[in-house]
């Protein structure tokens, strides 16, 4: 029938059915709409990760949190008096004295606890630590001489979390010939300041801890050194971290773990990490921090001195279907375009609730893949999850197309789209790089296979 004998909606209607313009706007439309399911694949993705990190935290908060050790600290009592009203009242304050040595070592052993499904890391450590301080000196301060109690005088070592402690923790303590062998009582032994000024001499290193009276002989004897030695079987999770408080504190650590990540205020001096473990030393002195050896009533942020070792969990299946799922909207597009040049370049016509049934077949993908990761490896889950996609997809254009040639031609480029995203999500330091680069060529490739198309009589 010659157009000019058509009425207005079937002239319509042809040119709905043979617009590219309008082919192109609802293919754009439909990836929209394909966007909201894939939103919601990476929320549920961020839900399953939440319920990852509470069995990590219930399992760390019944083995041991991330630890964190300062110490040993000599601490000194000593006796002040402030005047409230008409009356003298008499507290009790702390001299904070840092050994001239501290040398820590030990080996990190990481187990794997479950709970459910889910895996958790954490580490059992045997540290030595030992050093030695020099006789405590009230030289310089304001402190009458005749009020320091020497005898009270005690060992106090700041451990995060008390609940990681295996064993009894005994000190060896020793000045000259005398020898003694102290066990460690709960708790630092710093009682809460009642200072009536703004000096009050509180616990600045660590509020939880173990502590020990010790026997520092004779004050008047200023060259007078004090060795000390203990072991200390703690356990933890994520990390493991120390406070620099000797003058030269050294630390060196071993474990087959290897997946470190070395964090906090100073790097290891030396460090060595290999797929058997890895093994670091540091070297920190007094003058790489902001705090001195010795204080009393003033507050100071040991804190920011911290450093050690985190027990990295390599880029985990949540983190790779994160980052997978990015890429969704990448995947229904150049499917989309495959559909779309099938159509132009083989007279194809495809129907927009096809291309609806392929976007969502894309999305299922991200599900299975979540779902399998969780039982299985990602690399084993993603294989599963995009084979069972493709061959779906596959068998379905054969359908819809009328020769095997754009179905093979579909098979083969979906494999090489999802085999290229495997690349991109095993990259790290380069998956921006590999991606800029992989999205640039596609782009040659439609720019060459379009070339010679002309798109005003395309659809005739």
């Amino acid at each position: 029938m010659p157009d000019n004998n058509k009425t207005f909606f079937e002239r319509l209607n042809a040119w709905i059915r043979n617009s590219i313009t309008l082919k192109l706007v609802s293919i754009g439309i439909l990836i929209l709409l394909l966007l909201i399911p894939a939103f919601m694949i990476e929320d549920l993705i961020r839900n399953r990760e939440y319920t990852s990190s509470d069995a990590i935290e219930e399992v760390s908060s019944k083995w041991g949190e991330a630890q964190t050790i300062s110490g040993p600290v000599l601490a000194v009592p000593y006796k002040k008096y402030y005047k409230k009203d008409k009356d003298i009242v008499e507290v009790i304050e702390y001299a904070h004295f840092l050994p001239d040595e501290l040398k820590i070592s030990g080996k990190v052993d990481p187990e794997y606890r479950h709970r459910g499904i889910f895996e958790v890391v954490v580490y059992t450590s045997k540290l030595h630590i030992e050093g030695k301080f020099s006789q405590p000196s009230f030289s310089g301060w304001p402190v009458d001489t005749n009020l320091i109690l020497w005898k009270d005088a005690f060992v106090y070592t700041g451990i995060s979390d008390m609940r990681g402690i295996n064993e009894n923790i005994a000190l060896n303590w020793s000045a000259g010939q005398v020898n003694d062998h102290l066990l460690f009582n709960p708790g630092t032994g710093i009682k809460p300041s009642t200072s009536y000024d703004e000096s009050g001499s509180g616990n600045m290193i660590s509020e939880t801890g173990v502590s020990t009276r010790v026997n520092l002989g004779t004050p008047d004897d200023t060259g007078k050194l004090f060795q000390f030695s203990f072991e200390l079987s703690l356990n933890g999770s994520k990390k493991l971290f120390f406070s620099p408080l000797g003058k030269e504190t050294n630390v060196t650590l071993e474990s087959p773990w290897p997946d470190p990540g070395f964090d906090g205020a100073f790097l290891p001096d030396e460090r060595t990490v290999s797929e058997k473990g890895f093994s670091a030393k540091w070297k920190v002195l007094h003058l790489n921090r902001n705090y001195p050896q010795q204080w009393l009533g003033t507050e100071y942020r040991i804190s920011e001195s911290t450093f050690g070792v985190n027990l990295l969990v390599p880029v985990d299946h949540y983190q790779k279907s994160t980052r997978a799922a990015k890429y969704a909207v990448l995947i229904i597009t150049l499917t989309f375009l495959v559909f779309f040049f099938v159509e132009i370049l083989n007279k194809q016509r495809i129907h927009p609730f096809q291309y609806i049934l392929v976007g969502l077949a894309i999305c299922i993908f991200y599900t299975l893949l979540i779902s399998i990761s969780e039982h299985l490896s990602f690399n084993l889950a993603y294989f599963i999850s995009g084979v069972a996609v493709i061959a779906a997809i596959t068998a379905y254009s054969l359908s819809m197309f009328t020769s095997k040639l754009p179905t093979i031609l579909l098979g083969l480029i979906m494999v090489a789209i999802y085999g290229f995203i495997f690349i991109i999500i095993q990259l790290q330091d380069y998956a921006l790089l590999t991606g800029s680069i992989g999205l640039f060529l596609v782009l040659l490739v439609v720019m060459y296979i379009s070339r010679k198309i002309n798109w005003y009589s395309a659809a005739e």
